[in-house]
């Protein structure tokens, strides 16, 4: 099965050039604070280096988003991500299997207009991480635990970054998902820090935020205080 998780998994080497994956690539369990760096919330440019600032304080799995950019434009800033974390940090990308595998990313998440995740899988090989948005119970029981290995559900709550036209789900949906979900469920949407100790209490193993973090005056010092509350030490 695909969705196997492990604190310690295969890495790939820092000096692999970009495309090589070493090993089976494994997300940690829990997944914890999942940091969306979205290139159209702050500077492109500042992304990498508070990728960095994040690892720093324990977030360890990163997805970029850049809606709009160009192809050769995302590669590289799939690149400079990537060589700017540490190998045991986990990177996917949004919506595009190819740039993951030509940025040797960790894998690549894939929302409901995007490559089917048996075709994406076909893309970047098993080895890589192959993640699904889903918004209705009915989505969530549909997913192959064979070709995903996360799901992200949502909307939690209303959001200011991405309009959906979905009904928020609230932590009690959320608890239905996790209940059926056969694979770890990544919480998403309009999560503020002071949400993450309720939604890993309903059972999400993960919780994805954008603006939690980057619209924060100090992303690392958001970072942190989302890690502490995700373990439930505020």
């Amino acid at each position: 099965m695909r969705n196997g998780v492990s604190m310690d998994p295969p890495l790939p080497s820092p000096a692999d050039p970009p495309g090589v994956v070493r090993g089976r690539v494994r997300l940690p369990d829990p997944i914890g604070v999942y940091a969306i760096l979205d290139a159209g919330t702050v500077d492109p440019a500042s992304i990498p280096e508070t990728a960095r600032a994040m690892a720093t304080v324990g977030v360890r799995v990163f997805q970029v988003r850049a809606k709009g950019r160009s192809s050769g434009a995302l590669l590289d800033l799939c690149i400079e991500v990537r060589r700017a974390l540490p190998p045991a940090t986990r990177v996917l990308v949004n919506d595009r299997a190819d740039v993951a595998l030509l940025a040797g990313l960790d894998g690549v998440h894939l929302g409901d207009e995007d490559l089917p995740p048996s075709e994406a899988s076909r893309v970047v090989g098993t080895a890589r991480v192959v993640g699904f948005s889903t918004h209705s119970i009915e989505e969530v029981r549909a997913v192959d635990p064979s070709v995903c290995d996360y799901i992200g559900f949502g909307p939690l709550f209303p959001s200011t970054t991405k309009a959906t036209g979905r009904r928020p789900h609230g932590i009690e949906g959320l608890a239905a998902a996790c209940r059926v979900a056969r694979v770890p469920v990544v919480a998403i949407g309009g999560i503020r820090i002071e949400d993450l100790p309720a939604i890993r209490g309903a059972g999400a193993s993960g919780a994805a935020l954008i603006s939690g973090l980057l619209a924060a005056g100090d992303p690392r010092e958001a970072a942190r205080r989302a890690v502490e509350a995700w373990r439930g030490r505020v």
